[in-house]
């Protein structure tokens, strides 16, 4: 089975320590990182890799250990909300693999890291046991700090392992969900409550846009000449029902009421092909046109940060077994 993992880590900063962890993840072989990002304002990474399942799962099983080893929740801090320093494992199907295969494949592997590590784990989206526990914003409510609390009762209790946080590395969400596109919107401007009030209005939770979950976080980026500026953090659940060209439009006119605009886009990951496509198909880019150049125009229409057509998931997997 071909499948796709996305593990985000409690850790942005010390980029040494990111490095162990993806020389860790990477150690098995059949296990390909396509992407990378490491966020220092939200002291996060996240690793996208993709493989035949048992080589993905063992290379997990060794990022796990290695976070045991190099992160300790009680010190860490961030924007991005947590639980964990391996914080969320979801399994996505690639190829002939379907969703249910990846079920499976998550509670097998949850079970497994909860044995090895007694880390507490929680199954979510389609792995979830329990409807309660389907949104990750359920599993994650209250943070680290707050499940450290309640773990052991009003029904906090998790799927695997002890109904006690593990002394350094927290607990971990264990998934499986189709394709999902990481994608942040930078305003051109400060007004994190103004990013708030937009990530609100925007998200399917708040009567907006279907299957988009959003949020507005403050970002630090001093190396791009940025000291600060307001962000709307989005996860297109599915980028048919949603695509990101909607959902660029959606956050610019709302900002637009307040008379600012839109500064640029960052992708945190990979996204499917189809879905850049389906944005220059909105912006009337040629169809006869070659790919990369369509690609480049899609970049455009959206100010997408740092644009390569490697971003395009099928195409750096292709790239990536094309160099082993």
């Amino acid at each position: 089975m071909l499948v796709e993992s996305v593990p985000n880590v409690s850790e942005g900063r010390r980029l040494d320590v990111v490095e162990r962890l993806v020389d860790a993840l990477t150690s098995v072989p059949g296990v390909y990182l396509l992407d990378r990002t490491s966020d220092p304002s939200h002291n996060r990474s996240v690793f996208t890799v993709a493989g035949e399942h048992d080589a993905v799962a063992d290379g997990l099983d060794r990022l796990v250990a290695a976070a045991i080893d190099e992160i300790d929740m009680d010190e860490q801090q961030g924007e991005h909300p947590r639980i964990g320093a391996v914080d969320v494992v979801p399994f996505v199907p690639l190829g002939d693999t379907t969703l249910d295969d990846c079920v499976e494949l998550a509670r097998t592997f949850g079970r497994r890291i909860a044995a090895r590590y007694q880390l507490p784990v929680y199954l979510y989206a389609a792995a979830a046991s329990r409807s309660d526990r389907v949104k990750l914003a359920d599993v994650r409510r209250g943070q680290y700090e707050g499940l450290k609390v309640e773990i052991a009762h009003n029904g906090r209790q998790p799927d695997f392992g002890p109904a006690r946080m593990h002394p350094r590395a927290g607990a971990t969400a264990v998934g499986a969900r189709p394709f999902l596109i990481a994608w942040n919107i930078n305003l051109d401007s400060e007004d994190v409550e103004l990013a708030k009030r937009i990530a609100r209005r925007v998200r399917e939770s708040g009567g907006g846009l279907p299957r988009l979950q959003a949020n507005g976080f403050r970002v630090e980026e001093p190396e791009r000449g940025h000291p600060m500026r307001a962000q709307v953090s989005m996860n297109l659940l599915d980028f048919r029902a949603t695509p990101l060209w909607r959902a660029w439009e959606a956050v610019g006119e709302l900002a637009a009421e307040d008379g600012v605009a839109l500064a640029e886009s960052e992708l945190i990951g990979l996204a499917p092909l189809a879905a850049l496509l389906d944005v220059a198909d909105h912006a009337d880019v040629p169809a006869g046109q070659p790919l990369e150049a369509r690609l480049a125009a899609a970049a455009d229409a959206i100010r997408l940060r740092d644009f390569d057509p490697l971003m395009a998931l099928e195409l750096r997997l292709a790239d990536a077994r094309g160099r082993t």
